[in-house]
């Protein structure tokens, strides 16, 4: 979140998707597992797995990798369940943040959670704590780089699919819809060609909390790090300012 959208700055987000390829891979093949065990393995019929896959191929997941992670899916190879924990709390000077985790050992992932929310200074909250404070949406990110139709046309194209929003930031166009509208809207823009940098559903705040202390900002980035190296935590929210 940089950036005057506070949503998306496209080189960060590349640069940051390369250096963890890793550890993006192994979070969307947990997300692909997920999906597959409650809807099955055909796209064509499970569309919560179809939005995965078009988050995997965003994130430049090779087509094999996610072929083999739909089989093994499938297959459930391993026997490992995982479940979806949200948990909220605070950040320093009051920022709101809410950590979503994929896991298979509840209790590992919340020590974890609890001990970035510690050592950044911050404390964890109850469930509602701060996700009033969030709008769930649908958002598309997509490259101005990477595409050769003119704004409006893409606008009228996104509006036309049932987008709630449309924005030009600097290096980006922006793409917001209600979480019930976004696989239609995503899989418009597919068809018409649309490359997109990313395409998710996720928490939008409805309002940023500055730091202005030196001190705080630096807890603030070591809780966020802390966050980003559990491999339990699928995504993390906050309303900081950057």
């Amino acid at each position: 979140m940089s950036g005057h959208s506070k949503f998306a700055n496209i080189k960060h987000k590349k640069e940051k998707n390369d250096a963890a390829k890793g550890k993006v891979f192994t979070m969307l093949g947990r997300e692909i597992q997920v999906a597959v065990r409650s809807g099955g393995a055909d796209p064509l019929n499970n569309g919560k797995l179809r939005d995965i896959i078009a988050k995997c191929k965003a994130n430049n997941m090779p087509n094999d990798t996610i072929e083999r992670s739909i089989k093994k899916a499938a297959g459930n190879e391993e026997g490992v369940e995982y479940e979806t924990i949200r948990y909220e709390g605070y950040g320093p000077a009051g920022v709101a943040i809410i950590v979503e985790t994929l896991t298979d050992n509840r209790n590992r992932a919340a020590a974890n959670v609890r001990n970035a929310f510690t050592k950044g200074g911050g404390n964890m909250g109850t469930t509602g704590c701060v996700s009033f404070m969030f709008d769930e949406k649908g958002l598309i990110v997509i490259d101005k780089e990477e595409i050769e139709l003119d704004e409006e046309a893409l606008m009228m194209l996104a509006l036309d699919a049932g987008a709630e929003d449309f924005s030009a930031e600097e290096d980006s166009y922006e793409v917001i819809t209600a979480p019930e509208d976004f696989s239609g809207v995503r899989e418009a823009l597919e068809k018409a060609d649309i490359p997109m940098a990313s395409a998710e559903v996720t928490m939008i705040p409805q309002t940023y909390t500055e730091l202005k202390s030196e001190e705080d900002i630096k807890k603030m980035r070591k809780l966020l790090d802390l966050l980003d190296e559990d491999d339990d935590v699928q995504n993390t929210f906050h309303n900081w300012d950057e």
